[in-house]
């Protein structure tokens, strides 16, 4: 009965939330624990039928409590930012996924499928001299990176041009100052 409970969640898995999943399961695995509960209470002498429950309860909650803990990447509506200051932008836009030092150990990081760059050692990467233009072209979505582009990683151009209004110098300007930025951040 377990094992066809699982297999019919887990082919609803695209379908519905890990949420509601996690529900389902911790919902089981209380049901299965008060009909142990109330074998033991009967004085009923049923001892490995209660064993049997109480582990598959325990196995319920377990794998529950797994689905609750696993990383998941929210998407957020995009916040103005200055276009002056880089660093405003790289906390609002790349923090989340790079980390606030640009090791690639920000919050959302475990969540996704290519890990994010460490983006303080592109200098070193590059015989000591910052890539500036395919940095800035990452940015716009013109170098084809396999993490931008992704509905994990946006292409940041298009958004830019957005909040820009549709002004390609504002657009450049955030841009420019998010790569310089990006490059104070680099270490030896």
């Amino acid at each position: 009965m377990v094992q066809r409970e699982a297999e019919v969640l887990l082919s609803l898995l695209p379908v519905v939330s890990v949420r509601s999943v996690v529900n389902h399961f911790l919902a089981g695995a209380l049901r299965l624990w008060r009909q142990a509960v109330l074998y033991y209470n009967c004085g009923c002498e049923v001892i490995m039928g209660m064993r049997v429950l109480l582990f598959r309860a325990s196995a319920i909650a377990l794998c529950g409590l797994a689905l609750a803990q696993a990383p998941q990447v929210v998407n957020i509506p995009v916040r103005h930012t200055s276009a002056n200051s880089g660093k405003e932008m790289y906390e609002a836009y790349c923090a989340a996924c790079h980390g606030k030092d640009g090791k690639g150990n920000g919050p959302a990081a475990a969540a996704l499928k290519i890990p994010p760059a460490d983006v303080t050692k592109l200098a070193r990467q590059h015989a000591g001299k910052f890539p500036s233009i395919k940095v800035y072209r990452a940015i716009t979505g013109e170098a084809g990176i396999a993490a931008h582009g992704s509905k994990e990683m946006p292409i940041w151009g298009p958004i830019f041009m957005s909040m820009s209004h549709q002004h390609e110098s504002e657009l450049h300007l955030r841009v420019a100052n998010l790569t310089d930025y990006i490059k104070s951040l680099q270490q030896p």
